[in-house]
């Protein structure tokens, strides 16, 4: 998995004011409405990918690897990247889906490798935490506000660490509980920041696509614990 929120490097102060100068706007029910059709929409492709292409994704890494990888991070990189600079739905909704195809191409390789009962205990686990730390951010969005800066220097040292760490042999979930905390409070933030921007449904779609990688993320890292444990 890819470990990180692709795009965290575009949380500028560009891209919020981008997102700040949304017009068109729609009704508080409606906006959230796009927010979590958006979400469970990326989850159902994901699903049919990991279904219907686990075999063709899995052959496809194991005999051209470096272009399965490079093209992973150029769908990824490029939907992000359309994302960020699209004030227009439509567009937004082209980015979102280049990032949440290659990722279900990497679950589809990935996912096979787990038991069943261990995936859907993640997936009970990931709705849990998502559920409470959704209305944590709505409840105390001033503190999940200042956390923006901490997250990302936090993921940024961790992810750094763990690298060097898995050249030295470490295989133990410390990492993966740091991870699971960082993704947790991040869906607290990218919640609430949601709640900041104009109710429109481009910004529905760019926030959708910040919560998907949170959750996305989250339910990688407890999967692997899961499967650690079990082991």
């Amino acid at each position: 998995m890819s470990g990180a929120k692709t795009n965290s490097i575009f949380n500028t102060n560009e891209r919020k004011r981008a997102r700040m100068n949304g017009a068109d706007t729609v009704t508080s029910s409606t906006y959230n409405l796009i927010i979590g059709g958006m979400l469970l929409y990326g989850f159902i492709a994901n699903a049919l990918i990991v279904w219907l292409f686990s075999d063709f994704f899995t052959s496809l890494a194991i005999n051209n690897y470096p272009i399965f990888i490079i093209g992973y991070f150029v769908l990824c990189l490029t939907g992000t990247i359309i994302s960020l600079k699209s004030q227009k739905p439509i567009f937004s909704f082209l980015g979102y889906n280049l990032v949440v195809v290659p990722i279900g191409a990497l679950l589809s390789i990935v996912l096979p490798t787990y038991y069943i009962s261990d995936i859907l205990f993640a997936i009970i686990a990931t709705g849990a935490v998502t559920a409470i730390m959704m209305v944590l951010g709505a409840t105390y969005p001033r503190v999940f506000a200042k956390m923006g800066r901490t997250l990302f220097i936090s993921l940024g040292i961790s992810l750094i660490v763990n690298f060097f760490a898995l050249i030295f042999g470490y295989s133990g979930n410390l990492f993966n509980w740091i991870f699971v905390v960082i993704f947790s409070l991040y869906i607290g933030y990218d919640w609430q920041k949601a709640q900041m921007f104009p109710k429109t449904a481009d910004n529905a779609i760019d926030s959708a696509l910040d919560l998907y990688l949170d959750i996305i993320n989250l339910f990688i890292r407890l999967l692997s614990i899961i499967s650690k444990n079990r082991d």
